[in-house]
């Protein structure tokens, strides 16, 4: 189902997503299936055989032996992602979210419940089907696999070109699932929304990662209301703030509504839209602060930048209504605008570039290919902060202000 529809029924990205779900179960999953395994395995009789004392020893090293190799690997990974976070932007938890990581500490702790269990059935009989010990070596094998890539996952994390390319990938598939609807100005605007009972947040700070929106629509439905959010995700908020008004109804319970909100201790990429732009303007913030002075590295996020306005420029960015079955209104969400979009990659980018000649000339150039690109409703906030750009730059920078910006 699509996300821009937003008139119809709630997207995929507008649902709970149950990543978290998935990695505790796939480590449990692991887990009972290496106990099973190792009460099955030993007992076959197919195959060679060979000493039981042996085999019970030999299990048990490569058991302890797995799990001592994955702890010290876990351990010299938790420097690559402080590093990582120390060199771009502490919000940058990409390598902490891989799947990769998760996966491969489940698997890895299969096999070490595989082979401790495997040793203890053995038990102390004579002899024993090879089967057992042979299966024990291929699973530490592809264990050493998943280190591997776990490992090479990590160097990438720490490479600038790898960090951008995974922000952006990122933010394309958020993006186009999204956005998929061209930029229409005569399309008819939603009605504004009107002020409800307000459900106010009761827990301690945090902020809003997820928002079950088809959930919400269908509580909505069922108790004839409309469910206004004041906070959309990425969005902090603490106790007494507003999280949501509800209005048309006497609505449902606050806990229900609020079951429908995760909170965590920072923003993700399930529905925050503008992260990816606050992430690429940390990066450069950074690299332009004199502690670092890389404006090279500016320069390279800002080319990330650029990409990821011009996929926006011509899409149409209203898309916090959602309706029921029926097409009556029923969740509205606070979703980021044009302007917001561009302030949040532009403007404290543009102070902190007046001192770097080669960064304030890439913040010019990106800014006049995006005035040409977008629409002629949205150029004007983009030639507002071409002229302060401009300004700047012919002020600071005189002699090499000259040049025309590229086509």
């Amino acid at each position: 189902m699509r996300a821009p529809d937003r008139r119809g029924r709630p997207g995929s990205l507008f649902r709970r997503p149950a990543r978290a779900v998935r990695r505790d179960l796939s480590q449990l999953l692991c887990a009972v299936s290496g106990l099973l395994l190792g009460l099955v395995v030993p007992m076959m009789s197919a195959g060679p055989q060979v000493d039981a004392g042996r085999a019970a020893n030999l299990l048990f090293t490569i058991g302890f032996g797995v799990i001592g190799l994955v702890s010290i690997i876990y351990s010299m990974l938790f420097l690559v992602v402080q590093f990582s976070a120390g060199a771009f932007t502490p919000r940058l938890a990409l390598f902490r979210d891989e799947p990769i990581v998760w996966r491969a500490f489940a698997f890895t702790v299969g096999v070490f419940v595989f082979c401790v269990t495997s040793g203890l059935t053995i038990g102390v009989g004579d002899s024993v089907s090879a089967l057992a010990p042979c299966v024990a070596m291929l699973a530490s094998l592809v264990a050493i696999g998943l280190m591997r890539a776990l490992q090479m996952k990590a160097f990438d994390s720490i490479q600038l070109g790898h960090s951008l390319t995974a922000i952006c990938g990122r933010a394309h598939l958020l993006l186009d699932d999204l956005y998929d609807r061209p930029y229409a100005p005569d399309r008819p605007k939603p009605h504004p929304r009107e002020d409800g009972v307000p459900v106010r947040w009761s827990g301690a700070a945090t902020v809003v990662q997820r928002i079950d929106v088809r959930a919400l629509v269908a509580l909505a439905e069922r108790h004839d209301c409309v469910i206004a959010f004041r906070v959309a995700p990425g969005t902090p908020v603490w106790r007494g703030s507003v999280l949501a008004e509800v209005s048309g109804g006497p609505g449902p319970p606050a806990p229900a509504l609020l079951a429908a909100v995760t909170t965590g201790s920072e923003r993700t990429f399930d529905q925050d839209p503008d992260l990816p732009f606050r992430l690429l303007a940390d990066i450069a913030l950074r690299a332009l602060s004199p502690a670092v002075n890389d404006p090279a590295t500016a320069v390279e996020s800002m080319d990330r930048t650029e990409d990821l306005l011009t996929r926006l420029a011509d899409r149409d960015l209203d898309i916090g209504d959602f309706s029921d079955g029926a097409g009556r209104p029923r969740v509205t969400l606070p979703v980021p605008d044009w302007e917001q979009y561009v302030a949040t990659a532009v403007d404290e980018l543009s102070r902190a570039a007046a001192g770097s000649p080669m960064a304030l000339r890439r913040l010019r150039d990106l800014l006049a290919r995006l005035e040409v690109r977008c629409p002629p409703e949205r150029r004007a906030i983009v030639r507002e902060r071409l002229r302060r750009v401009d300004r700047t730059g012919s002020s600071a920078h005189p002699l090499v202000w000259a040049e025309p910006p590229p086509p």
